[in-house]
């Protein structure tokens, strides 16, 4: 910025406070949200937000912390040389606008980009005030006229004086008459270190706006071309995440706010219906039916509090991310429709940083996954026992919970293992979205047990309605094997459904005479005798087991033990297995 442009800034900023008290200002885009006065020396923060550079320093800080930070030119300052990383501390704020946490420079609100297309809102705004402009040049006169490329205010006399100069001759100079009517103000981008020559220049190397000093001196080894020739690239690209990514989420996130906002109109009118039923159907009772009515009517009224502020936070979450991508969409827009080419490029680095952040990692909800509670469950059930009020009973209750099949669970271990002939049982919760338990029955609840190898056999089931959520179930299997069991509400299978049910063999009790081989459950000792009183002909040599060597009669007929503890097999499976399956309870 010139020293006649830093002069018209302070003057605009010492208008504007007498401007506040008659509230005048017909341009919000030439006032920082934040004094509330024109702006003065306006910086862009990573969000696309802008405030005054003064104002950013006066942000409370919201986190420090140390980062290595690599000395990279930015904001139009460069360095001849680039240093070895370095720690720096890092100062976080929270932006006035959007509440986003922002990272400021190292050299802080002055490494910012500056926001020329504020510059020129301000600019704009002096022209529309009462008084006239004094001369930029000779300070005597009222001025008319501005040039464009000297970027200063000129009165008539100065106005001949700058065409008749040859070195000013070319300049183009317009009346400030025409500047009010465009109500667009072109100027040019200076160099900052450089004071009086534009940004004509784009350094590819540095990815900066240079101007022709800075071509020739800090970047003569550099590749640099005229702004108009990188312009379309550049531009494409930030057109490209707007028009491709962030343009179509903004129309999908405001159509779910409409969603939102016409969901709470719908809530709100439920409840009201809700609360007029209620009403009309305790108008039939005594007193104590009138405060049972009371009772009802503040349950309604937590219950819609509740949602809606369930909405509530839906609508701000829906309503933030809008606000972010429609900041975005529309600085951009604006930008590439009424910024020159210096002052896109100016703005090119943190505008693409900030649409990069939106379209990767901005809240983008479908339509279709926008489902809001427009009160639909919340009923009156006014058969419904509700106990006692003053001694009374009274019925009517406030539903809101209804059964949400995915939330369902099952108790119990009778749904994975049972046994042949005994009665299996296990237990069934109905919850609602929320997981809680249901506080009524009268859940449509079908249970099927079929066996996975023999499918005509099947398995009766009980089912019992507990009246409080909860259904017991209750079966007996004949059979032994893998049985399939199915658990449906409302023709839904459950969370897990269907089930594997393991039915185990039933074995009978031992009733008769537990026969033992000594010399096998010993592992092969002679001096082994079997614990209960029988004898065995021949000891060991009378096993029958083919032992080699040791022929002789079967093993189960060498004693007479009558311990009814044991567990007997069949003969069948007995003389298949190993002697020593069948000696549990015999002591040797």
């Amino acid at each position: 910025m010139s020293q006649s442009e830093q002069k018209e800034t302070s003057e605009q900023g010492a208008q504007s406070s007498g401007r506040e008290q008659s509230d005048v200002l017909v341009n919000p885009r030439a006032v920082c949200k934040v004094c509330k006065r024109l702006y003065r020396d306006p910086k862009i923060l990573p969000c696309l937000h802008t405030f005054c550079s003064d104002c950013i320093a006066q942000l409370e800080p919201f986190a420090v912390s140390s980062r290595i930070h690599r000395n990279v030119p930015e904001g139009g300052k460069r360095d001849e040389a680039p240093e070895a990383d370095r720690p720096a501390v890092t100062i976080t704020v929270l932006c006035p606008d959007c509440d986003s946490e922002v990272d400021l420079p190292p050299s802080g609100p002055v490494g910012l980009s500056t926001d020329h297309l504020a510059l020129d809102e301000v600019f704009a705004e002096t022209l529309e005030t009462d008084g006239p402009l004094g001369c930029d040049l000779c300070g005597e006169g009222g001025a008319g006229s501005r040039c464009e490329v000297c970027s200063v205010n000129l009165c008539e006399f100065c106005c001949q004086a700058h065409r008749r100069q040859k070195r000013t001759a070319s300049h183009s100079i317009q009346a400030l008459e025409e500047l009010k009517a465009c109500g667009r103000l072109v100027r040019p981008v200076l160099c900052t270190l450089h004071p009086g020559q534009e940004l004509r220049l784009f350094c590819q190397p540095c990815d900066l706006p240079v101007c022709l000093e800075c071509a020739a001196t800090l970047h003569r080894d550099h590749r640099c071309c005229p702004t108009r020739d990188v312009i379309d690239r550049h531009g494409d690209r930030i057109r490209e995440l707007v028009n491709v990514h962030l343009r179509p989420r903004l129309e999908r996130l405001e159509e779910s706010l409409q969603k939102v906002e016409a969901s709470q109109e719908t809530l709100q009118a439920r409840v009201e219906a809700t609360a007029n039923e209620v009403r009309a159907f305790a108008r039939g009772y005594a007193s104590a039916v009138e405060a049972h009515c009371l009772s009802l009517l503040q349950r309604l009224e937590e219950l819609r509090v509740q949602r809606r502020n369930h909405l509530h936070l839906q609508g701000v979450q829906l309503q933030q991310a809008l606000l972010d991508i429609r900041g975005g969409v529309e600085f951009t827009e604006r930008l590439l429709s009424c910024g020159s080419d210096a002052e896109i490029l100016s703005a090119k680095g943190v505008t693409l940083r900030r649409l990069t952040s939106l379209t990767e990692r901005g809240y983008d909800p479908h339509p279709a996954t926008i489902a809001p509670d427009d009160g639909s469950s919340i009923s009156f059930m006014p058969r419904e026992p509700a106990g006692e009020v003053e001694g009374y009973p009274v019925v009517g209750v406030i539903n809101s919970k209804t059964v949400d099949v995915s939330r369902c669970s099952i108790e119990g271990e009778g749904l994975q293992e049972g046994t042949e002939g005994q009665l299996g049982h296990f237990t069934l919760v109905c919850r609602d979205s929320a997981g809680e338990q249901l506080a009524r029955g009268g859940e449509h609840v079908l249970v099927s047990v079929v066996h996975t190898e023999k499918k005509n056999c099947k398995v009766e089931t009980a089912v019992t309605d507990n009246s409080d959520g909860s259904y017991s179930v209750s079966y007996t299997p004949q059979e032994p094997g893998a049985y399939s069991v199915w658990v449906c509400v409302k023709a839904q299978h459950v969370k897990g459904s269907p089930f594997v049910l393991n039915v185990k063999r039933k074995f009978r009790r031992h009733r008769g005479t537990f026969h033992c081989c000594s010399f096998c459950s010993s592992g092969g000792a002679k001096e082994a005798r079997c614990g209960c009183p029988g004898t065995m002909p021949g000891g060991f040599k009378g096993c029958g087991h083919g032992h080699k060597g040791h022929p002789g009669k079967p093993h189960w007929s060498c004693c007479g033990s009558t311990t009814e503890q044991s567990e007997c097999l069949p003969q069948s499976v007995l003389a298949a297995v190993s002697p020593r399956s069948h000696l549990r309870t015999v002591e040797l």
